[in-house]
């Protein structure tokens, strides 16, 4: 054959290859690691609100109001809090929000998160004496429950002091409990962790203002929701009045809830529906709160923290216009993101959940489950591409390897053949 009639083949091998080469040209990466679709932080899929691409900006880390609007949903109210949102514990579905991941002092909110780490780790009916070391280290000023050295309580008395009187008193003791003070800070950061709330830094047990210690909206939500699927936990954040000791006795006294909008004093009126969760208040914080209500099978939970309006009782009433928009809202509202359920598992022991079943945290191979149909099939499309490429690639190295052989074989001394 001659060297003419080889021409085609070398042609048929450079255009192969040169369509290989822009076959393989990849398609939109499928990363898988740390941060990819493996990421197995909590939330790191669910939060992406209905609408977006996967790994966009998310609605929630803008700054101002985010709502999506529609012509048959009332626009949500105008509020002075610096942050706040409100959630649809059904699904999870935020209705609206405002800087929900602004770092700010949470104040007594914090409380939640204590509960979270240390209530499922002692029985109720447990009985624990209180010491003078148990009390050491509460700061001025803080609130406290009235709790009396040498005097025995059970663990439930305890907890009716964190959560009606939102008592240090009562922190500092349950913290002594648990291993002290600096080791209770530590697990309470590591259960922040577990839970995906990224914005919370825990510098003190009982919410007190310290140095460094933030929190955010949308932690707060994090926390409020995971209380609630506690059935303890739901029970002290809802009860109103409590005899402390619960056994009475001649120094036993009634604690009233301090959650203005639960029971109902200092001028606001009780919410109807309302569930609890937790209230705070420092100079630093200024007035916050989680709050969550009922109201014909659907929950809402809502989050502000420090209003600006000046009004003794902002807090509260701003709560209350955001719930009453909430449930008007919801069954037709648009998400403008996702806050993710706990992880099976999160919680120690078996109860269930009071206000509603917890949503598994996509994990692993459920993250591309949870990618738009469209990004599937280009993924699947970049794969099966990248496959053709290498195969067409192996052909025409072997047609060069055919044209290379016949070329040697013609260019060689008479007599004598190419070595295998």
């Amino acid at each position: 054959m001659s060297s003419v009639s080889w021409a085609p083949v070398r042609a048929v091998t450079a255009a192969t290859v040169c369509a290989a080469s822009l076959w393989a040209v990849p398609g939109p990466a499928a990363a898988d690691g740390p941060h990819g679709i493996d990421d197995l932080r909590a939330g790191a899929h669910a939060a992406e609100a209905p609408g977006e691409a996967p790994g966009s900006e998310s609605r929630l880390d803008r700054r101002g109001v985010q709502f999506l609007p529609r012509p048959d949903v009332p626009e949500p109210p105008e509020v002075s809090a610096l942050s706040w949102m409100v959630t649809d514990m059904a699904d999870g579905k935020i209705l609206a929000a405002k800087d929900v991941h602004r770092p700010l002092p949470p104040a007594s909110t914090l409380k939640t998160l204590f509960a979270l780490t240390v209530l499922p780790k002692f029985s109720q009916r447990a009985v624990h004496t209180v010491s003078l070391e148990d009390l050491a280290g509460i700061e001025a000023g803080s609130s406290l429950a009235g709790l009396k050295e040498d005097m025995p309580y059970q663990v439930a008395d305890l907890w009716h002091g964190v959560f009606l009187s939102s008592g240090s008193d009562a922190v500092h003791t349950l913290a002594s409990m648990n291993g002290g003070w600096r080791k209770t800070i530590d697990d309470m950061q590591e259960t922040a962790r577990r839970l995906g709330a990224r914005d919370t830094r825990v510098e003190s047990a009982d919410g007190f203002d310290t140095p460094g210690q933030v929190s955010s909206a949308y932690d707060l939500s994090l926390f409020g929701q995971a209380g609630l699927t506690d059935p303890d936990f739901a029970h002290f954040a809802s009860t109103k009045r409590a005899e402390l000791p619960q056994d009475g006795g001649p120094d036993a006294f009634t604690i009233q809830n301090t959650n203005r909008l639960l029971v109902g004093s200092h001028g606001v009126r009780p919410y109807d529906g309302l569930i609890g969760v937790k209230n705070g208040y420092t100079t630093h914080a200024g007035n916050t709160l989680i709050a969550a209500a009922r109201r014909d099978g659907r929950t809402l939970l809502v989050t502000l923290m420090n209003p600006q309006s000046g009004g003794r009782n902002a807090v509260y009433e701003e709560a209350r216009d955001l719930l009453d928009w909430g449930f008007e809202a919801a069954p037709r509202a648009a998400a403008v993101g996702v806050l993710p359920g706990p992880a099976p598992g999160e919680r120690t022991g078996e109860s269930q959940p009071v206000a509603h079943r917890p949503r598994p945290v996509p994990l692993h191979k459920a993250g591309v489950a949870a990618q738009p149909d469209g990004e599937r099939l280009t993924r699947y499309w970049w794969f099966l591409s990248a496959a053709g490429a290498v195969g067409l690639i192996a052909v025409a190295g072997l047609g060069t390897a055919l044209w290379r052989r016949r070329r040697t074989v013609r260019e060689s001394p008479a007599g004598e053949s190419e070595s295998a």
